[in-house]
């Protein structure tokens, strides 16, 4: 029941896909006849960009070399939205993003360079598209899928009005399945296995306590460790959740936005747009001191067992939130600062595309624009550098990745903690830090892994160096 190694080590970067990088391909069987939406354009809540899996194959040397080795795919199956959590066909990968042979030639492409993939899997609810919502809406009471959904009443209000049948937020685009439907479940897993077997690395489940029955989640579980001993399984859920994961749950892990949202608290201070934040699911972003931070951090990293802890999927946005630069009002330090921390912080790391560069973007669908490759010229290259740098780090230091915990120091807006025998100091505030610290151990020593500088016990006291604004050094111990 232990989480896959290799998440350890994983450093993830998440893709929208319609809005990472046109290929210029032509899209699978059936091909759209219109053009798609301009790409500098603004994103709107139903037009297509039309970027494809074809597209994020062609730019994976770009991640290998900003650091990535894994990859969340936001949802690749057939749909009727840009973003895919419409399901319409679960065993096919919508034309648009080229179909199946382009998620092949992904995965091929991205094992030959030792990234990982794992694909979203919405498995609460369909899109209105789905064939058994359309015999449905076709049949009425006479369809044998009608115990497919929580259907009250008949014929469906499936366009326009409160929907007569359990969907979503009540959404009426988005039926929720009935799970608990031995038809739905086998289906369900059918599906989770497939994929793996298919060659995906694992699978991130989009909103899984809205399918409250531990047993669905247990057999899925065993179906895709039967398939993969190694897929890795991540649920999307925004609170502290122990009860869903090793040894007893049925997730590797979940997305840590707890662990986030301290980051982003700490790093962003006063300045960080709060306002912004809690009109998204990160809610309230508490202004949190250095020493508060290192609280909420032990606190949080407290809940889960060590080895949850190391696969954890460590994360400050999403295609649910706004943008980090954004939230941190373009402030270009605040933003790599906190993309480092979360860095150097127990378990993998996921970065939204665009971040690393400062993209700007507010709520849905401003918060999806499409990376600007054709303009660099518009890249926060501060960003991108420190992201790169740290990244690099990590991959060389194994203590940066599976390496405890410890808060030592905190003051202010500046921080000291230990990652096994590792110290990182971090300076949230607007003046450089001349470092003073207690010693460890008496003739205690360390040198500087990001920039030049050393560290050595004097007095009982750790100095010998200044960190600048806003920033984060990692120190080695001197043997």
């Amino acid at each position: 029941m232990k989480p896959p190694d290799w998440v350890t080590d994983a450093a993830f970067y998440q893709i929208f896909p319609d809005r990472f990088y046109r290929s210029g391909r032509p899209a699978a069987h059936p091909r759209p006849a219109d053009p798609y939406e301009p790409w500098d354009g603004p994103p709107t809540v139903r037009g297509f960009k039309g970027g494809d899996l074809w597209g994020v194959a062609e730019k994976l040397d770009y991640l290998v070399e900003l650091g990535m080795n894994a990859i969340y795919l936001n949802p690749v199956f057939a749909s009727s939205a840009n973003h895919r959590y419409h399901t319409s066909d679960y065993f096919r990968v919508d034309p648009i993003l080229g179909g199946d042979a382009a998620l092949r030639h992904l995965l091929d492409a991205a094992h030959a360079r030792g990234l990982r993939v794992i694909l979203d899997g919405v498995f609460n609810h369909t899109g209105r598209g789905f064939f058994a919502f359309q015999h449905l809406l076709e049949n009425g009471p006479a369809s044998p899928y009608r115990d497919w959904y929580h259907v009250k009443g008949f014929p469906l209000h499936a366009f326009g009005g409160r929907p007569n049948y359990a969907a979503w937020w009540d959404n009426p685009e988005l039926p929720k399945l009935r799970t608990e439907t031995p038809a739905v479940r086998d289906y369900l897993l059918d599906v989770a296995e497939y994929w793996i077997r298919f060659g995906a690395d694992g699978w991130r489940l989009d909103v899984p306590e809205e399918i409250a029955d531990m047993g669905f989640w247990s057999a899925f579980r065993e179906r895709v460790k039967e398939a993969n001993p190694e897929a890795y399984l991540v649920g999307e859920i925004w609170h502290e959740a122990p009860d869903w994961v090793a040894p007893t749950g049925p997730f590797d892990a979940v997305m840590n936005y707890p662990l986030g949202r301290a980051v982003l608290g700490f790093v962003g201070g006063e300045a960080f747009d709060r306002d912004l934040a809690a009109r998204s699911g990160l809610g309230a972003v508490p202004v949190l001191d250095a020493a508060a931070w290192a609280k909420r951090t032990t606190e949080v990293l407290g809940r889960y067992p060590e080895e949850v802890v190391r696969a954890q999927m460590n994360l400050l946005t999403s295609h649910d939130t706004p943008r980090l630069y954004t939230m941190m009002r373009d402030h270009a330090g605040r933003a790599a600062l906190a993309l480092e921390l979360l860095a150097v912080l127990p378990g993998a790391p996921n970065l939204y595309y665009g971040d690393e560069i400062g993209l700007p973007g507010a709520h849905d669908p401003d918060n999806r624009r499409t990376f600007p490759w054709a303009h660099p010229e518009r890249w926060n290259h501060e960003v991108r550098d420190r992201v790169r740098a740290i990244l690099r780090l990590r991959r060389e230091h194994d203590e940066l990745r599976g390496g405890g915990f410890e808060a030592g120091w905190a003051e202010g807006a500046r921080v000291a903690f230990a990652r096994g025998r590792y110290r990182v100091t971090v300076n949230a505030d607007a003046r450089a830090w001349t470092l003073d610290l207690p010693c460890p151990a008496p003739h205690a020593r360390f040198r500087s892994l990001l920039h030049e500088g050393r560290l050595d016990c004097r007095g009982g006291r750790l100095r010998g160096a200044e960190l600048p604004p806003w920033a984060l050094e990692v120190w080695a111990p001197l043997q």
